[in-house]
């Protein structure tokens, strides 16, 4: 769970700091407090998009850092992303989340100590936290959204049947693409395969080999230096090895390391570190015969032969016209040669290409056919589940009439989109099938079945979003949920059994509610208020905990607008009682 948040510098906050509990938190305020700048906190420790417009001016940027305690299995996977990532959780086992946003709009970010990518903080925040707001209820209209949420519910069997769809679909589109590629830019592609054989040609008759343009070199320099090198191998060899001569009596290296070598290998019994300085040079002397020996290798084959001078120079010519054309040396002349046969084979549009490619596709073709339909199958019995769980949460949300209903339907053709047959019937298809979820709202028996962006109030369409989550959280999903004024357009016994449904998710999940309404408010294990501050030259807000007295006179004010009023704090505190009791059951 996040257990602090500290927001410095943001909107109307200057400095403040949120101590957060394991329940439900909510946090209310008077309108333009700033209850909107601790969700916008929270969306940027997590990774979301900075707005520099909402940073003061003084000090000039906005700071936001969280406290993460998780628990198993969120924390072996967070922790071990951000291990590999350089970061690491503090001796307590607590993860520090850090992201500053100046008015320029540079944006940084630190988790575990360490510089991160703002990126590695939306990877945190998939795992840990899910926001919902008037945005979320938007989304929820739209029928991709709808067709996530029922295949979400699914279960995770039905989402590997899904990833398996989303790759034979690709599949099937890239072997598609390629054939019609193929037929409708054959003479580009015969052209360009021509082009392609005359330089493979002639590289192969070439035969260059890799690092050979290198080696030609490097033999081309002794063979045009053979002289010069034969004298300096040949003075080196004899200083040091002599010169077999008898007549000859000047002394060479090795000689004179043997007779300095037995010279104090004499007064060893005397003082043992001549002994010692005599035994390094034998070393020596070991060294220089290994040199001596190199040496006469050396000039044994060292080359003078013009012939073999003249064969390197026009070797040397014929890699050249080949570097000239197709790379900057022989090593890049030979990838180009690997490249220009893998394209080859690419281009190739012949018949018997053509028709293996045609078979693939109608291959692929029935598989994602068929998978489509296995997709529509799971999401037909998942959807009567889904329906029947949301419509019992509706009517404990002072909805007891209402019912909803999860209408699987063909995804049309027309849009574009390729098509499959499924049933002897021709259905457009995507990436996840070929269907299209539509959650329709019965607002009460004999009201038509409406789809929700059409059937259903504000009001109402908050109850259906926080009816899903409810139904969710019994799968897992985020620690954290942050729901941000999601009982809009609600009053009365609604809003009472919304407060029981967010007080029901925080016995499983770590809750957040930002809200405006009292019933709400009574029920949380923790209660924030953001206070304004108007008294300066600036406004400033900050957030503080309250509890008894001043809790209920919080919810009094939230009742009638009168924090001082009895029959206002009586009401409240009548509230809280029974929220209490509500939350023991």
């Amino acid at each position: 769970m996040l257990e602090e948040l500290r927001i410095t510098g943001l909107g109307v906050i200057e400095d403040t700091t949120l101590p957060l509990t394991g329940g439900m938190n909510v946090i209310t305020g008077e309108t333009g407090a700033g209850k909107t700048m601790v969700v916008t906190g929270l969306g940027l420790l997590f990774g979301g998009r900075a707005d520099a417009g909402r940073v003061r001016a003084e000090p000039g940027r906005a700071v936001v850092e969280g406290r993460l305690r998780l628990s198993e299995p969120t924390a072996t996977g967070v922790h071990t992303r951000v291990a590999d990532a350089g970061g690491e959780p503090d001796d307590d086992g607590c993860l520090l989340l850090s992201r500053t946003v100046t008015v320029e709009g540079r944006s940084r970010a630190h988790v575990g100590g360490r510089a991160m990518p703002v990126s590695m903080l939306g990877e945190i925040g998939e795992q840990v936290v899910a926001v919902h707001g008037q945005s979320d209820q938007l989304r929820l209209l739209r029928p991709a959204e709808q067709r996530g949420a029922l295949d979400r519910f699914a279960g995770p069997e039905h989402e590997k049947l899904l990833a398996t769809a989303h790759e034979s679909y690709a599949q099937w589109r890239r072997v598609a693409d390629d054939l019609a590629d193929r037929r409708r830019n054959a003479r580009e592609r015969n052209q360009e395969a021509d082009l392609l054989r005359l330089g493979l040609d002639e590289i192969s008759r070439a035969d260059p080999q890799p690092g050979e343009d290198e080696e030609l070199k490097a033999e081309a320099q002794r063979l045009e230096h053979a002289e010069g090198l034969r004298t300096a191998a040949q003075v080196a060899y004899v200083s040091l090895a002599g010169a077999g001569d008898v007549a000859d009596e000047t002394p060479d290296v090795t000689s004179l390391l043997g007779m300095a070598r037995r010279t104090l290998e004499a007064q060893a019994g005397v003082d043992r570190k001549l002994g010692d300085l005599g035994g390094r040079l034998e070393e020596a002397a070991t060294l220089v015969g290994d040199v001596v020996a190199e040496l006469s290798s050396y000039l044994d084959l060292l080359d003078a032969d013009p012939a073999r001078l003249q064969t390197v120079y026009e070797r040397r010519a014929v890699l050249r016209g080949l570097t000239r054309k197709y790379a900057d040396d022989v090593d890049g002349v030979v990838a180009w040669a690997e490249r220009a046969r893998t394209r080859l084979s690419e281009l190739d549009s012949s018949d018997d290409v053509l028709e293996e490619l045609e078979r693939e596709r109608t291959r692929l073709a029935a598989e994602v056919a068929d998978l489509a339909v296995r997709l529509t199958a799971a999401r037909r019995a998942a959807a009567a589940r889904f329906a029947d769980e949301v419509t019992v949460e509706l009517a404990g949300l002072a909805m007891p009439h209402a019912r909803i209903e999860v209408a699987v339907l063909p995804r049309p053709v027309g849009r574009g989109e390729p098509t499959v047959t499924v049933d002897g019937v021709e259905v457009g298809i995507g990436p996840d099938g070929a269907d299209e979820v539509e959650l329709r709202l019965l607002a009460h028996p004999g009201a038509p079945s409406l789809p929700l962006q059409r059937g259903a109030s504000g009001g109402e369409l908050s109850r259906v979003m926080l009816a899903i989550e409810v139904v969710f959280a019994g799968s897992g999903g985020p620690p954290t949920l942050v729901f941000d004024e999601v009982d809009s357009g609600v009053g009365g016994q609604a809003a009472v059994e919304i407060g029981r449904r967010l007080a029901r998710l925080a016995r499983s999940h770590q809750v957040l509610v930002v809200t405006h309404l009292p019933q709400v408010a009574a029920f949380a294990d923790r209660h924030l208020v953001v206070a304004k501050d108007t008294g300066g030259a600036v406004t400033t807000s900050g957030v503080r905990v309250v509890e008894d007295t001043e809790r209920a006179r919080e919810l009094a004010r939230m009742l009638a607008g009168l924090p001082d009023s009895d029959l206002g704090i009586a009401h409240a505190e009548e509230l809280l009682a029974v929220a209490s009791r509500e939350r023991r059951h």
